[in-house]
């Protein structure tokens, strides 16, 4: 006894089956994400600290990551924008929130949608007993085919960035601290 195959059924079922393989084997389209933040302890009042973290001028005096920055005009609404020269060539940066003296927040900004990453990173500075407690909260994504690394190689390697940012800042102000993921 042979079966009778519809024609049309066998032929869906074989467009679905090729749709399957070629869906599981296509990279996904969206970006990879991720939020890390890290913290340190200063002596330091938080006035002091805020002023440090907002001198978009003196930025590279403290910051071992930047070779220079280059202050760029003012955007309409009147929030400063730079550009951060480093190893990875140079990020355009731009503050999104200025609460003095709590809450910094600044952005890499990309325009043109070129550039392999960008994201947040908002600055909490809370007075404690001891002086300032400062957590850089990071909100990055990285965009397909930015290269080879896993997701977990760039959490690795941004909270590496924020730690020697703010142990940066500590010898800034001549203390040594030791930053811890939080």
């Amino acid at each position: 006894m042979s079966a009778v195959v519809n024609p049309v059924e066998a032929f869906s079922l074989v467009i679905d089956a090729i749709a399957s393989v070629v869906g599981a084997t296509r990279p996904p389209p969206a970006q990879r994400h991720h939020l890390s933040s890290v913290r340190a302890r200063y002596t330091r009042p938080p006035e002091e600290v805020w002023q440090a973290i907002t001198d978009i001028e003196g930025l590279s005096t403290w910051r071992d990551d930047l070779n220079c920055v280059e202050r760029l005009p003012d955007l309409q609404d009147g929030r400063p924008a730079w550009m951060e020269y480093c190893w990875r060539g140079k990020l355009p940066v731009e503050v999104v929130e200025w609460s003095r003296p709590h809450k910094f927040v600044t952005r890499i900004t990309d325009e043109s949608g070129d550039m392999p990453f960008g994201g947040t990173w908002t600055w909490h500075i809370r007075p404690i007993a001891e002086g300032t407690e400062v957590t850089i909260a990071e909100n990055r994504f990285v965009r397909p085919g930015a290269g080879s690394r896993s997701l977990t190689q760039d959490v690795f390697a941004c909270t590496r960035t924020t730690k020697q940012v703010l142990r940066a800042l500590g010898r800034k102000f001549g203390e040594t601290t030791e930053p811890h993921v939080v």
